[in-house]
């Protein structure tokens, strides 16, 4: 299992494998689910960088942040600016009205169990049902990584793999 792992992550094999890879059926379906949710849906990758960044925040995980900026975000086409400025988007017009609404519902996801009709209605003047599907299910899945990277106090990656 280690090979295929490596080979989707550009020969590395990150710390948070390692962790799962105690649990090898946990670690095949975390890669595979992760890649899904990744690399084979509509969201479009500055997007999918910006939610992923913003749920980070929130929940202060250290580890992801590391992982997306800036490698993974400016690959996207996010810049240094708008990745720091994430920590505290409503202060700042660096994002469009799309992407605002968003890190709004990305917010209401990872701060409760439930999303205000008005937060949805917003998301749903920018996203069609399976853009909405897809975003809800980005967000469930960095708020799950997050939860266990942080619960498992993982390490930082050594410089050379960030990014992966």
């Amino acid at each position: 299992m280690i090979g295929p792992i490596k080979a989707g992550r550009r020969g590395g094999l990150l710390n948070v494998y390692k962790l799962l890879l105690h649990s090898p059926a946990l670690a095949q379906t975390w890669f595979d689910h992760n890649s899904a949710v990744r690399w084979k849906t509509v969201l479009t990758g500055r997007l999918r960088e910006i939610v992923i960044i913003r749920v980070a925040h929130l929940n202060g995980v250290d580890y992801v942040l590391a992982q997306h900026v800036p490698g993974l975000a400016v690959a996207e086409g996010l810049t240094i600016a708008e990745c720091e400025a994430l920590a505290n988007w409503r202060a700042t017009n660096l994002f469009d009205a799309r992407e605002r609404a968003a890190l709004s519902y990305a917010e209401a996801m990872t701060l409760a169990t439930s999303v205000p009709d008005d937060i949805f209605a917003d998301v749903r003047r920018h996203f069609d049902d399976r853009e909405i599907v897809e975003l809800s299910v980005l967000i469930g899945t960095y708020i799950m990584h997050n939860r266990v990277m942080k619960a498992l106090a993982i390490d930082l990656e050594p410089e050379s793999n960030r990014g992966r």
